[in-house]
């Protein structure tokens, strides 16, 4: 798959300076500062090692964690509703009776399974984020991924509302990133995007955004189609297309870039 690491909207290719991105740095510190304070980093000696750390992170997941049938229920889910995840065998679910059902929308959006999936989603954040920040404004931006994150989330939550998902944990920024992407690409359709492709190695070439993020759009909705698992495709379809919707009706010209 090929792999985003520039954007070329700003001043580093002699465009006018634009105000250092503050909201979508300031992101990127918290999710990596909350992963390596929690125990998928397994730098946090609270949580222990080995099957103890294992326990722990699907605690932590359930507690902070979104699950879409507690949002539709306004209320914790019992532990014999949660759903066993995948390499939890002898750590049963446990009860969170203290859990705020509409708060972990929010919290869930700073919560990431393994390093991989941080730094995917703090990747695709850096790349585009930037550019999305410098139009919306920092205040306006800053919303704009929270309120886009948490609609991707209900909206995964009432889709999948009687299927077996309905008691799985959601967690990730992949919602909100998505929104981001779907307003990049509203705002900068032009813009050259510099990314890795798998040939030879990776070998670095520019291409215009709209193929960059049409083609990722485009895997995402097939992926939903396809019944892929493991990933909550759905979310990032939702995501992208809140984020679009809303950059479309503040903004209704996009810049015009070479």
């Amino acid at each position: 798959m090929a792999i985003p690491v520039l954007d070329h909207t700003g001043a580093q290719d002699g465009g006018p300076a634009v105000p250092v991105p503050a909201v979508t740095y300031a992101l990127i510190a918290l999710n990596v500062l909350v992963f390596l304070l929690g125990p998928a980093a397994g730098l946090n000696p609270l949580y222990g090692t080995g099957p103890a750390r294992v326990c722990a992170e699907q605690r932590y997941e359930q507690r902070w964690g979104a699950i879409p049938a507690e949002l539709l229920d306004h209320r914790p889910l019992t532990a014999d509703r949660i759903e066993q995840p995948q390499g939890g065998a002898g750590c049963p679910p446990a009860p969170t009776p203290g859990k705020t059902p509409a708060l972990s929308v929010l919290s869930s959006l700073f919560v990431h399974a393994g390093w991989l999936h941080l730094l995917g989603n703090m990747l695709f954040l850096y790349v585009f984020g930037a550019g999305v920040e410098e139009r919306l404004g920092r205040s306006r931006f800053l919303l704009f991924y929270l309120v886009a994150g948490a609609v991707a989330t209900y909206g995964y939550a009432l889709a999948e509302s009687h299927s077996a998902d309905s008691t799985r944990v959601l967690i990730g920024a992949s919602g909100a990133i998505a929104a981001v992407l779907g307003g990049y690409l509203r705002l900068y359709p032009r813009a050259r995007v510099t990314t890795l492709v798998p040939v030879l190695l990776f070998l670095p070439l520019r291409f215009p955004a709209w193929l960059v993020l049409g083609l990722w759009f485009a895997l995402q909705w097939w992926s939903v189609r396809s019944g892929g698992t493991g990933v909550a495709y759905l979310v990032h379809v939702i995501g992208f297309t809140v984020g679009f919707a809303f950059t479309w009706a503040a903004h209704h010209r996009p810049r015009r870039l070479g």
